[in-house]
């Protein structure tokens, strides 16, 4: 027996939907990781990627458990001394409601050389309404 290693010309991508209200950020998250790695695939290979695209709307209605609201904090700096920058997860959601997926998403992906284009899978909207339903997704329950 031999070990299946999937090729580049096999590719066959999928496109799924999921709503980010029917569950938390992190569990979310981890569902929208393994899509973009193709880990739930049969033909998955480390070295290759054979992830699908996700969708993700309602990133507006953003769930999350206890305080995490007010507590957990993103920070950026400006690179000039006392240029930390920090935002409560209830003010990046009101900024720019798609900033908190893909924080979470990118945190549960391998920072490897394939991250980047894993990434660019990934597309968020703040309300229910997509540009991609001419792909016709599946829907991620």
């Amino acid at each position: 027996m031999k070990t299946y290693s999937q090729k580049s010309s096999e590719i066959a991508r999928e496109w799924w939907v999921i709503d980010a209200s029917t569950m938390p950020l992190g569990k979310l998250a981890v569902v929208i990781a393994d899509k973009l790695m193709g880990k739930s695939k049969v033909t998955y290979t480390p070295h290759i990627d054979n992830g699908d695209y996700v969708v993700v709307t309602n990133a507006k209605n953003l769930v999350v458990t206890g305080d995490k609201m007010l507590q957990k904090m993103y920070y950026r700096h400006s690179g000039y001394p006392g240029g930390l920058k920090e935002l409560r997860l209830e003010e990046v959601i009101e900024k720019d409601a798609t900033r908190a997926i893909r924080e979470a998403v990118k945190g549960m992906l391998p920072k490897n050389k394939l991250a980047a284009e894993r990434m660019k899978r990934l597309r968020v909207f703040e309300t229910k309404e997509h540009a991609h339903t001419a792909q016709n997704p599946k829907e991620i329950k």
